[in-house]
Order: C-alpha cells, then sequence, then structure tokens
C-alpha cells in the first residue's frame, strides 16, 4: 500500500456514498456521467473492486461535501434514508403529534 492509496475502511466509505449517489441519481447511467465514469467502473467499484482517490474526491465534489466527510463515514449520515435523502431524526426528538 502507499501512501496514496486509501484504506479498507475508506473504501468501504467511498462505496456506500457511491451506493447512495446511485440511488439519488436514478442509476449507474446518469452518476457516471456526473462523476465522468464509465458505468463498468462505477459498477465494478460498487462490487468491491478498489476505490481510487479521484472518485473519492470526484464523489466528494458531486454531494458537496468535503472528501474527508466521504472518507470518514459522514456522508451520507447513518441512518440517512437512500431513497429520499430525509436525514434521520436527532435522538430524543419526537415525531408529528
Amino acid at each position: 500500500m502507499t501512501a496514496l492509496d486509501l484504506t479498507a475502511t475508506e473504501q468501504t466509505h467511498v462505496r456506500a456514498a457511491l451506493q447512495f449517489l446511485r440511488l439519488r441519481s436514478g442509476g449507474w447511467t446518469s452518476l457516471a456521467r456526473a462523476l465522468h465514469f464509465s458505468e463498468k467502473t462505477l459498477s465494478n467499484v460498487g462490487a468491491g473492486q478498489t476505490v481510487s482517490p479521484t472518485m473519492a474526491v470526484r464523489i466528494a465534489k458531486l454531494a458537496k461535501v468535503g472528501v474527508d466527510h466521504v472518507l470518514q463515514g459522514q456522508f451520507p449520515a447513518p441512518g440517512t434514508c437512500p431513497h429520499c435523502g430525509h436525514p434521520p431524526e436527532p435522538e430524543g426528538a419526537m415525531g408529528p403529534p
């Protein structure tokens, strides 16, 4: 592993962000266009192939978050609905009356 390689944990976090964006964008085709990668590359990474630092940066830019948020698993926030993007309720928050 070189200094530019992502750790296994970082790659897992990038894959989670990639899968979230795939659902939000409607599939690999539209996401591939937005990220400037081929559909095959995205689906391979989604299935476990090595994640490049370039992909992590492009995902962060598309999501308008810092790359650290993607690498640390802060995007999407744990518990965020992958279909609508609704964030989880804060602890102690009460629902509608």
